[in-house]
């Protein structure tokens, strides 16, 4: 069912939402600290057990379909957005921001993220309602977008190279940090430059966009109710920060992840592609996606050598 759901849903997800961006925000990170693996892994389980009760919440609120909708859709989100973490990688290396800083950066990305992709769930399901053969065109985006990701190398595309250079010509930045400021103010000449901070932040929700592009037609694929793609996809992105920093060491282990995301979407590509023909129960799926990233765990863990990434590209102001 296509629909955005219950007003008060709606207001007390967004309500839950600000809180915990205020309590992270001001509370737990006030200062420009560095995030130790010990507290990432802690403060991972945290925002994994809040994305489960959500899901809980949704079932006891909405019913058992409903919470499985919801659990699929966060699994797919979470595997999905776990790519995002080598980006976060290599733009950090590429901007030379130190790990005191990154807390401050993935916060307000993660902010603008839960924004644009609000933005392009509610067109999503709006498209949908009205025009039945959008599904089809999502799940040729998905296929296009699994034999993409099946046929990269475990380096980083040229892409990122590019949008890391045309951030440098387009933005005048200062030559380095300026403690944890986005802006400062030229003391001579009085012009308004971006540190490179804010360059790296450009960067993050530039990148994000390409990524909501595959992620979000993935979770329609699962769901076409409003409230629970955006809750699935907001409890997923929430956590990123702190998995980031929990296993930004071991990301080159996962020698395989780029395989089973491509496995993944194009199994949600397929269904579908399929959807008039054969009805996939939610509850499948979600056993399908979780046998696949389980298979790609065990392989990655039994692999080979880390995979080596190549160094970005410096920012010249």
């Amino acid at each position: 069912m296509s629909h955005l759901g219950p007003l008060a849903h709606w207001i007390g997800f967004s309500t839950f939402l600000v809180a915990m961006l205020v309590i992270d925000l001001v509370f737990l990170h006030r200062g420009e600290t560095r995030v130790s693996g010990r507290r990432a892994l802690r403060a991972s389980a945290v925002w994994i057990a809040l994305g489960l009760a959500v899901g809980c919440i949704i079932g006891w609120r909405l019913g058992r379909g409903a919470f499985v909708e919801y659990m699929t859709a966060y699994v797919v989100e979470e595997s999905l957005s776990i790519d995002n973490l080598f980006v976060f990688a290599l733009m950090f290396s590429a901007f030379r921001i130190p790990p005191e800083h990154q807390h401050r950066v993935l916060f307000w990305g993660i902010f603008g993220a839960l924004v644009m992709r609000l933005g392009f769930i509610l067109a999503g399901v709006a498209l949908l309602a009205r025009f039945h053969w959008i599904m089809y065109v999502f799940g040729l985006v998905l296929l296009v977008a699994a034999i993409r990701i099946g046929r990269a190398r475990g380096d980083e595309p040229p892409e990122h190279s590019l949008l890391v250079r045309a951030i440098g010509r387009v933005l005048r930045t200062t030559p380095d940090l300026r403690g944890g400021r986005f802006f400062v103010r030229d003391a001579a000449t009085g012009v308004l430059l971006a540190t490179p901070l804010f360059a790296v932040l450009v960067a993050l929700e530039t990148t994000d966009i390409a990524f909501a592009i595959d992620s979000i037609p993935a979770v329609l694929g699962v769901t076409t109710d409003s409230f629970i793609v955006f809750t699935s996809n907001a409890m997923a992105i929430l956590g990123l920060r702190s998995l980031y920093f929990a296993v930004a060491a071991g990301l080159d282990r996962l020698r395989h992840l780029k395989t089973g995301l491509a496995a993944i979407l194009a199994f949600i590509a397929a269904k579908m592609l399929a959807h008039d023909l054969v009805h996939v129960p939610a509850g499948v799926s979600l056993g399908v996606i979780l046998a696949i990233l389980a298979i790609t765990a065990v392989a990655s863990l039994r692999g080979g050598p880390p995979l080596a990434h190549p160094q970005q590209p410096e920012v010249q102001p």
